[in-house]
C-alpha cells in the first residue's frame, strides 16, 4: 500500500498506549458504529452540506477502530483468529453496504451509480474471501491501493464537494455531475478488477490442478 509504512508505524505506536478497558471487540464495534455514522451523515446532507464533515469524521473513526482492533489483539496476545476474522470482515461488508446506500441517498450521487460502486465493492469482497479460502492468500490491496487509501480519497472528495458543490458536466452518459462520474468510475474499476482477478486466479488454479 502507498501508506502502509506510516500506517503500521502509527498502529504500533497506538497499541501499547491504548487503555486496558479498550478491547479489540470494542474497537471493532467503534469501526462499525463509525460506518453507520458516515452512512446516516451522507443521507442527512440533503438537509445541509455540513454533514459531509461528520461523514468524513466517520471515515477517520472507522479507520481507527477497524485498523487498530487486530493490532491491539496481537499486541496483547489475545488473538481469536476465526472469531476475529469472521466478525471483523462481516461488519466491514455490512458497513460498506450502509455507506454505499447512504451515498446513494445523498443529493450528490445518483442512486443507481452509487449501487454500481457498491456492487463493485461487494464483488471485490467476495473475491478476497474466496481467494483466501482456495489459495490461503489474503490480499486486499491492488496497484498499491488499499482500504486506507480509499478512505483518504473519499474524505478528499467530501471536502471538495463541500467547497465547490456538485458541478454538472456533459459526458458520454449525458448531463451528469463530477461526483456521479467518480462513483461510476470507481464501481466499474472494481468490477473490472474482479473479472481480471477471477480469470487470472482461475487460470492458475486450473493449471495447478491439471497436473
Amino acid at each position: 500500500m502507498l501508506l502502509e509504512i506510516p500506517e503500521q508505524a502509527a498502529l504500533r505506536w497506538l497499541a501499547p498506549r491504548t487503555p486496558r478497558w479498550v478491547t479489540p471487540d470494542l474497537l471493532t464495534g467503534i469501526g462499525f458504529f463509525a460506518a453507520i455514522l458516515s452512512a446516516v451523515s451522507y443521507g442527512l446532507t440533503i438537509l445541509s452540506p455540513w454533514f459531509l464533515w461528520l461523514a468524513s469524521f466517520g471515515w477517520v473513526l472507522n479507520w481507527f477502530g477497524d485498523s487498530l482492533d487486530g493490532t491491539l489483539a496481537r499486541h496483547r496476545r489475545e488473538e481469536r483468529p476465526k472469531y476475529g476474522f469472521f466478525i471483523d470482515h462481516s461488519l466491514d461488508v455490512l458497513g460498506g453496504f450502509l455507506i454505499g446506500a447512504g451515498i446513494g441517498l445523498s443529493p450528490y450521487v445518483r442512486f443507481d451509480f452509487a449501487m454500481v460502486a457498491l456492487s463493485g465493492y461487494l464483488l471485490m469482497s467476495v473475491s478476497v474471501y474466496v481467494r483466501l479460502h482456495v489459495t490461503g492468500i489474503f490480499q486486499m490491496t491492488y496497484s498499491r491501493i488499499g482500504t486506507t487509501e480509499i478512505r483518504i480519497f473519499v474524505i478528499l472528495v467530501n471536502t471538495l464537494i463541500f467547497f465547490i458543490g456538485n458541478p454538472r458536466v456533459s459526458t458520454f452518459i449525458g448531463d451528469t455531475t463530477v461526483y456521479d462520474v467518480i462513483a461510476l468510475f470507481f464501481g466499474i474499476t472494481l468490477i473490472a478488477t474482479f473479472v481480471v482477478v477471477t480469470l487470472v486466479v482461475g487460470a492458475r488454479l486450473r493449471k495447478s490442478e491439471s497436473r
